[in-house]
């Protein structure tokens, strides 16, 4: 199973750019976590040769596992954009167990709920960010691969909420506005440093922000607060790609369908990521905005957790037809890999990705 494919970083960018039906389907996927590629470069042998001292072991399985899997690109962004925020933690009992248990945020408060806690906060100088990781992969690359630049960035709706905690961060957004505001700006700063930093690396050929905005039945801030606080970063974040000639593309989880219009026409999205069912399909997305951004993954997880390998190949098949005509389109999950999901379901998906052939 899991047949090799040959990466072809310009035909991934047609195909986001929807120039056209691609000639084999394209892969995406915004997060594999840890666990699983462990698992993948286990299974393949990907890494037998390699020295776990080396320094940049961690790179070299990336590229491994990226290539064995089917994706034309590495997802890297800086080394460290340095915001802290304090997470608690679980147990965790997927199948790939993490070590240290499941991490989430504080929803109640966070590092910064006063004018006072701002001051005293570390925020990093964003000049002072390496780039370490992406000069290694810059160099050392296969030529058919390109960076998508990501990771740790444009986290605009969702630092405001943990930096403050949800709650808090509801509260403040009706007393503390300039609080709020401040912090929007403070973050923007960082960020417009930090996609600076990824565009200087002639091979990273897409950037892509990741911000969930939303849940199940509508955004997580009024429509108008997004328009305030966050949505100004990304079109920030959209203009720098675009004037470096890159797409911008945005991952956010939940219905957003109230600040779809200012995603499209005012922030200038070129790609949008996370589906899940209960909300809106990829299928649904695609036949509505299609013609204008890409769509991308969309293999709902919770489906992808709980069928059977022959469902989940009904699955893919059944949205390849609908999505892959005329580009725009790249298989993977409605949201990532996570180490919950079994592995031979996610190289189900995979795989059966390999058999389709457009009409």
């Amino acid at each position: 199973m899991l047949r090799q494919i040959t990466p072809d970083w310009q035909a991934f960018l047609q195909c986001l750019g929807r120039q056209g039906t691609p000639r084999r389907v394209h892969y995406i996927e915004l997060l594999i976590d840890e666990e699983v590629k462990a698992a993948v470069a286990e299974r393949f042998g990907l890494v037998d040769d390699v020295d776990p001292g080396d320094p940049f072991y961690a790179l070299v399985r990336e590229v491994r596992v990226q290539r064995r899997l089917g994706y034309d690109y590495v997802r890297c962004g800086v080394d460290d954009a340095g915001i802290r925020i304090p997470h608690l933690a679980a147990a965790d009992t997927a199948a790939l167990a993490r070590a240290g248990g499941r991490q989430y945020v504080d929803e109640h408060r966070g590092p910064i709920t006063t004018w006072a806690e701002f001051d005293a906060y570390p925020w990093p100088d964003p000049e002072q960010i390496t780039t370490a990781n992406l000069q290694w992969l810059h160099e050392n690359l296969p030529d058919d691969m390109c960076i998508i630049g990501s990771g740790g960035f444009a986290h605009f709706a969702e630092y405001l909420s943990w930096l403050m905690g949800y709650e808090t961060l509801c509260y403040a957004l009706y007393d503390q506005r300039e609080l709020v505001a401040a912090i929007s700006r403070r973050l923007l700063e960082i960020y417009e440093v930090v996609v600076g930093k990824m565009l200087r690396f002639e091979r990273v050929k897409v950037i892509w922000g990741s911000d969930d905005m939303g849940f199940k039945g509508g955004t997580l801030i009024s429509p108008a607060d997004l328009r305030e606080f966050v949505l100004p970063g990304h079109r920030a974040m959209a203009a720098a790609a675009h004037a470096a000639g890159r797409p911008y593309l945005l991952h956010s989880c939940g219905k957003l369908d109230q600040v779809m219009d200012d995603l499209l026409d005012d922030v200038g999205i070129d790609g949008l990521h996370s589906f899940e069912d209960t909300i809106k399909t990829v299928e649904e997305t695609k036949a509505r905005y299609g013609g204008r951004i890409a769509v991308l993954g969309g293999i709902d997880v919770d489906f992808l957790c709980r069928s059977d390998q022959e469902a989940i190949r009904r699955r893919v098949r059944r949205t390849l037809e609908a999505c892959h005509a005329g580009g725009g389109y790249c298989l993977g999950t409605g949201n990532s890999v996570a180490n919950y999901v079994p592995l031979d379901n996610y190289l189900a998906m995979l795989d059966e990705g390999r058999r389709f052939f457009a009409g």
